[in-house]
């Protein structure tokens, strides 16, 4: 992260700089429920997908922390779909959606501001 915050747990062990609990900005926040979930339900060369509630039961067990629990609580709500959508994709149309999300939060939002 260009802050020079690394991301490590909310309970603040790991940071360099010390930062702890809703000190740590919120996208890095967010991004270590992402990473976790992302990290743990995917297939890599090294290891197989975890089963979602085995996915869950580990971010569950993290809330507070590892993770921020307000994130963690509003992930459980949106876990499922999410899951359900994106283990059944292929890759192509995972990123044609990424493609989709970046246009649609990122793209258009600069045209605006530099327009």
């Amino acid at each position: 992260m260009s802050s020079g915050i690394i991301t490590k747990k909310f309970d603040g062990t790991g940071f360099v700089t010390g930062l702890k609990g809703n000190d740590i900005p919120i996208n890095a926040r967010v991004f270590a429920v992402a990473d976790v979930f992302d990290a743990l339900t995917s297939r890599r060369p090294y290891k197989e997908p975890l089963a979602l509630k085995e996915t869950m039961q580990i971010l569950t067990e993290g809330r507070g922390s590892h993770f921020d629990p307000a994130l963690v609580d509003s992930f459980v709500g949106i876990a499922d779909p999410l899951y359900e959508e994106i283990s059944v994709a292929d890759d192509k149309l995972l990123e044609k959606k990424l493609d989709g999300l970046i246009d649609i939060y990122f793209r258009r939002a600069f045209r605006r501001t530099s327009g």
